[in-house]
């Protein structure tokens, strides 16, 4: 079974903290020991884990992200929105993570966060969680 979230994001570019989002989605799945692959279907967005425990990580990333791939730089790309495509290359679409007594095994300071860089919109986020007893 494919989970799916809907995620509605309120600025050009932000990251949301969606690991309770996750974690519900694994408790629904009934699986204790397995996988949990997270997907984002969208060519202007993103997945990542990293430090949810201080949002001012997260706005880090995103500042350097904005320095590294300003928004205007002579792109060629009609639709005005090639640094949103290159900066979620750059993050990624997936993460996998593993499932242990019915939840996420992340490190204590970690959260896997979707990420937006052309917003604001409505978004999706796919998830399958896989037990290892298949």
């Amino acid at each position: 079974m494919i989970y799916r979230l809907n995620i509605k994001t309120h600025a050009p570019a932000e990251f949301q903290d969606i690991t309770d989002r996750v974690n519900d989605a694994i408790s629904k799945s009934g699986v204790e020991e397995g996988i949990c692959l997270v997907f984002v279907p969208h060519t202007t967005a993103g997945i990542t884990i990293n430090e949810h425990a201080d949002p001012d990580v997260a706005e880090d990333i995103i500042a350097r992200l904005e320095a590294m791939v300003p928004k205007q730089a002579g792109y060629k790309h009609g639709e005005g929105n090639s640094a949103a495509h290159i900066k979620a290359s750059m993050i990624g679409s997936s993460v996998t993570a593993i499932v242990q007594y019915g939840e996420l095994a992340l490190g204590t300071w970690q959260g896997i966060f979707f990420c937006e860089f052309d917003g604001p919109r409505n978004r999706e986020v796919h998830i399958k969680v896989i037990s290892d007893r298949e």
